[in-house]
């Protein structure tokens, strides 16, 4: 089984060096970039922390750290197609440079009238999935149909799944915390049966909800990722995921470069999963998802 971090986000190069170039006209981006705990990160960078945990030993007597075999990389949500589609240039490159580490998804704006003709165009030369939006962001509601209907309608043609940014609409503020409800997520999910659908950062607690049988049958096709979780949750949020039957729908990522994985494992070890739980979390379901 490979493991695989599910949320690592990529940016190209010349992009990092000049963000607030970009961030005038794009203020989601210029919001989290100007953040102090922002970082970005090329594809080497991407590749190189894999294979750094690859090749880190442990002190004696210890077992060495797990390490990631594979990263699911996207680029930032911009409000532009253009920048969007500069974006998935960079992730074409890098995910054909390097194969067995990158695993790209397409970034557009699901409202632009182009965004059925990039993700066909991007599908066509092997990205695998469409994301990380961002309905703040990018000034798109999920649960408005006709908002999302371009997007929705080339994945589900083309098989990809869609990954969406959620936060929960309780406790602390921070940079990228929007007003997203969890009703118009579920209503999203509710427009789209048969769409495979990644919630972010826990569906912003929308898990919860799934003890809710009407829900857990509209969620069939829904997978929640772990991004952030040490800025969130404790290590009972696995142990609920467990208790509510939900071990086979989480996907571990660690939004990095914003987090490294690292952080994340002392939780996952306290959480009480049995190794086969841990081994669904931190890759068998993904390799599912993906179909490899």
């Amino acid at each position: 089984m490979a493991y695989i971090d599910f949320h690592v986000h990529i940016t190209p190069p010349d992009i990092s060096a000049n963000w607030r170039k970009y961030a005038e006209k794009e203020p989601w981006f210029s919001l989290l970039s100007a953040s102090p705990r922002n970082r970005f990160a090329g594809g080497e960078d991407i590749v190189a922390a894999l294979s750094a945990q690859e090749g880190e030993n442990p002190p004696s007597g210890q077992e060495k750290p797990l390490s990631f075999d594979k990263a699911v990389v996207f680029g930032f949500g911009f409000r532009d197609m253009g920048l969007c589609r500069y974006v998935n240039d960079y992730m074409l490159e890098k995910t054909k440079q390097y194969p067995d580490k990158l695993i790209g998804f397409i970034s557009v704006p699901p409202g632009s009238a182009d965004a059925g003709k990039e993700i066909e165009r991007c599908y066509s030369a092997g990205l695998k999935g469409v994301g990380e939006l961002f309905p703040g962001g990018q000034g798109f509601n999920p649960g408005e149909a006709k908002e999302t209907a371009a997007l929705t309608g080339a994945c589900k043609e083309m098989g990809l799944p869609v990954l969406i940014h959620a936060n929960e609409p309780v406790g602390h503020d921070y940079p990228g915390k929007d007003n997203v409800t969890l009703h118009q997520l579920e209503k999203f999910v509710q427009n789209n049966p048969g769409l495979v659908i990644v919630l972010a950062h826990w569906g912003g607690g929308l898990f919860f909800y799934e003890t809710m049988p009407e829900l857990r049958e509209k969620f069939r096709n829904v997978y929640y990722d772990t991004a952030a979780t040490p800025f969130l949750y404790d290590a009972r949020v696995y142990r609920a995921a467990k208790a509510l039957g939900l071990t086979e729908k989480i996907l571990f990522g660690s939004d990095f470069p914003l987090l490294p994985p690292q952080r994340y494992l002392n939780a996952l070890e306290e959480s009480g999963l049995s190794a086969e739980e841990k081994n669904l979390i931190l890759g068998g379901n993904a390799q599912r998802l993906l179909g490899i």
